[in-house]
C-alpha cells in the first residue's frame, strides 16, 4: 500500500509541475490549474452536494483566482469551490487534476 501512496504522490507532484510551469505567482499558478482542469475534466458529471444530486456542468475561475464548479439542480445553479466539491464514487476522467490542485493548495 505504501508504494501506491508514494506513486500517487509522485504522480500528483508531476501534475502540479505541469500546471505551474512558467507561472510566476500564485495567480498564474491557479490559472494553470484552471486550464488543466477545464481541458481534462470530463463534464458533465453528477455528484452529491449537501445530500442533493447535482450536475457539474462546467468549471470557472473567479476574479480572486478561486476555481469553482458550476453545479445545477433543476433550474437552479450555484458555483461551489472545487476544493469543497465532493467527488462521486465513480470519478470522472480527469479528476486527478482536482486532486493535484488540492495538494498544491494544501487541502
Amino acid at each position: 500500500m505504501r508504494k501506491t501512496s508514494q506513486f500517487a504522490t509522485k504522480y500528483l507532484d508531476k501534475l502540479i509541475e505541469d500546471a505551474t510551469t512558467d507561472a510566476y505567482n500564485e495567480s498564474e499558478q491557479a490559472g494553470g490549474f484552471f486550464a488543466m482542469i477545464e481541458e481534462n475534466l470530463a463534464l458533465p458529471f453528477v455528484t452529491q452536494v449537501l445530500g442533493q444530486e447535482v450536475t457539474v456542468a462546467k468549471v470557472d475561475i473567479t476574479k480572486r483566482d478561486q476555481i469553482v464548479a458550476i453545479c445545477s439542480r433543476g433550474k437552479a445553479t450555484q458555483a461551489i469551490p472545487i476544493l469543497d466539491l465532493p467527488m462521486p464514487d465513480t470519478r470522472p476522467e480527469g479528476a486527478e487534476w482536482i486532486d493535484a490542485y488540492r495538494r498544491w493548495h494544501g487541502n
